[in-house]
């Protein structure tokens, strides 16, 4: 038998969850290049990727062999990370939080898919996505940009 949870309906189990799993934590840097280097020398990551456009820099940085990946950027504002999980249905996730009281707040693409994100009402970023692109890991895998 599942525990309850606050926010759950009785008898209603832990699989019931719309997340698959957190593959990404996109996280704000002021030097994505001195962070890089910190996440790989130091905490013995790998770099994904290196992708400089549009004047943004993101970097993609591995420091297990599963998610979730490390993806530093310049161009998001704030201090807080933004916790990316994969969902297996986008628009049946966001229904099934929608019944629990949550309100939609941004839907936009990823490189990965459709994707939507939003703060919880203590100020943390979370976002869901639906893998509908899995060739982009490919795609930009080696890419070193700076």
């Amino acid at each position: 038998m599942s525990p309850s949870l606050p926010g759950r309906e009785q008898g209603e189990s832990l699989s019931a969850f719309p997340f698959d799993r957190l593959d990404f934590i996109y996280m704000p840097s002021r030097d994505v290049v001195a962070d890089g280097a910190y996440f790989t020398e130091i905490l013995g990551g790998r770099i994904v990727f290196a992708i400089e456009a549009m004047g943004t820099r993101v970097s993609m940085i591995e420091l297990t062999g599963q998610p979730p990946h490390i993806l530093l950027t310049d161009h998001l504002e704030g201090d807080r990370p933004i916790l990316i999980f994969k969902v297996k249905d986008l628009k049946g996730s966001l229904a099934s939080l929608e019944r629990r009281g949550w309100k939609r707040e941004r839907s936009f693409e990823i490189p990965y898919g459709p994707c939507c994100s939003f703060m919880t009402p203590g100020g943390h970023r979370i976002a869901v996505y639906q893998l509908t692109r899995p060739e982009v890991d490919h795609h930009f895998e080696g890419r070193r940009d700076f």
